[in-house]
């Protein structure tokens, strides 16, 4: 019955073409078009940071050391000029501007930088913190965010060559305060690739694959939470971490599963969004969203980037039972480096930066500034996937043809999981193929009930909707999502 619908679908687009109803299937450049921005000869932008300042100039810093302004990033491509702002930082990821300042979190001290005389050079440079240690070690990375509703920057603070703690808060995340005050926050760090606010004003940052990480994923940063990742406990003996956070948590046990340490370390917070190693990506790193609808259909949705793969991938959020989880979906591709950082501007434009860094990345370029475009054109997606008790729900972005997608050979479904283990990374392991029973269309062809059969809490859900069609006959621009199912609604 599958093969003949897809079948059946595939000679109807055909048809559909053949007739000129459609000329072609659409691409992502008919949505959305990637436009590299011109860096200076000689110039080597590692872009790690990305703010825009009130004069209209984009200030980008690079891992090396260097902040770069960029005028007129909004309009011609031809007419920006990059111009060297500040030089001599230690390894910046991430920048905001914020009351009169420039912010940078470098890896040894938060900083603030001002160009007091107005020549566009920085002149000013004030220590905002530096509470937390460095030993030399390559890998020990800090990324920062703008300030939340209460003032603080959150930073997250990588291990000792990503796997032990050699000095003060190493594997943590800490807050600034608007006072300048380091406010110990969370455990269990491992590896960022970046960190930032969601619309809600709440805390994620993106983890690596690596020990006691099966897959790269995205984190939900709670006040007092445990990340996964046990080397950073000696610090627990600290007099600030007992003032602002009391003990350890228990040691999770390894080789076994997620649901079940949950259980047994109560300050631990799964994975919001895992993106399968090899498939979503290899190195997860910044994000960023659309606050007001200017780049798309998906307002307030994630657009986290990943280095290796030189993509950015749309991550939807939902809170059940109080533990955030959703799905990640392919999004954006043909980016000239390895994107580590992105700015939304509020005129609708993605900026997205990054390098190779030594380690590859498909952009091919050692490093890159891009920015990005939606034609004003709405591709055919799934915009949301929810979790339902027994099953999904779909919305799309366009009206759905009802009897393509009202038929459960549509689509189909594996799950698995991760071993969470003190060893490197894990295999997706504890295979299962969740059926689904039942596809039902809404009456305004806008969203599918999906009724599924062997859904598994702590299970990453893979589904591909290949056999679906909007109205006009269309396949979905991007077929597969991934959804982690930290917790299963309640009837």
């Amino acid at each position: 019955m599958k093969k003949l619908l897809q079948i059946s679908t595939a000679l109807a687009v055909f048809l559909q073409i053949s007739n000129g109803i459609n000329a072609a299937i659409p691409t992502q450049d008919d949505y959305y078009k990637v436009e590299p921005i011109s860096i200076d000869e000689g110039v080597v932008l590692e872009a790690s940071g990305i703010a825009m300042l009130p004069n209209g100039n984009l200030a980008v810093s690079s891992r090396r050391g260097d902040i770069y302004t960029f005028s007129n990033p909004l309009g011609e491509l031809s007419q920006v000029k990059m111009k060297l702002f500040a030089a001599g930082l230690h390894e910046p990821l991430g920048i905001h501007w914020d009351n009169g300042w420039l912010y940078a979190t470098q890896r040894c001290e938060m900083t603030r930088i001002k160009d007091e005389d107005g020549d566009g050079r920085a002149d000013v440079f004030e220590t905002v913190n530096d509470g937390w240690g460095i030993t030399g070690d390559y890998h020990e990375y800090a990324f920062g965010t703008k300030p939340d509703a209460e003032g603080n920057m959150w930073v997250v603070l990588c291990l000792t060559g990503s796997f032990s703690s050699q000095i003060d808060y190493r594997g943590w995340c800490v807050r600034v305060n608007k006072d300048g005050r380091m406010i110990p926050t969370a455990s269990g760090i491992r590896s960022p690739g970046g960190i930032g606010l969601n619309h809600l004003g709440d805390a994620f940052y993106s983890d690596n694959q690596g020990p006691w990480n099966g897959s790269s994923s995205l984190k939900h940063l709670a006040v007092g939470s445990f990340q996964s990742h046990p080397g950073g406990f000696r610090w627990f003996d600290l007099p600030l971490v007992k003032k602002y956070m009391g003990g350890a948590p228990v040691v999770p046990n390894t080789n076994s599963r997620i649901p079940k340490e949950r259980e047994r370390v109560k300050e631990y917070v799964p994975p919001a969004l895992v993106l399968p190693h090899g498939k979503m990506g290899n190195s997860t790193s910044g994000f960023s969203f659309d606050g007001n609808g200017k780049f798309g259909p998906f307002k307030n949705q994630l657009l986290i980037s990943d280095q290796t793969f030189s993509i950015v991938n749309r991550g939807f959020l939902e809170k059940v039972n109080g533990v955030y989880q959703g799905a990640v979906f392919p999004f954006l591709k043909g980016f000239g480096s390895g994107n580590i950082t992105s700015y939304m501007d509020p005129s609708g434009i993605l900026f997205v930066g990054g390098t190779d860094r030594g380690w590859g990345a498909r952009g091919g370029k050692r490093f890159a500034l891009d920015r990005v475009k939606w034609t004003g054109k709405v591709p055919f997606e799934i915009h949301e996937m929810r979790a339902k008790p027994d099953g999904f729900e779909l919305t799309f972005t366009h009206e759905v043809d009802p009897k393509t997608a009202g038929d459960a050979d549509s689509y189909s479904l594996k799950g698995w999981t991760y071993i969470l283990q003190s060893k490197y990374g894990s295999p997706e392991v504890d295979h299962v193929t969740p059926k689904v029973t039942s596809a039902t269309v809404a009456a305004d062809n806008k969203s599918v009930r999906l009724k599924i059969d062997g859904l598994v809490k702590g299970h990453v859900h893979h589904l591909v909707s290949s056999g679906i069609r909007s109205m006009d006959g269309l396949p979905l621009l991007h077929s597969n999502a991934y959804y982690t199912l930290n917790e299963i609604p309640k009837k």
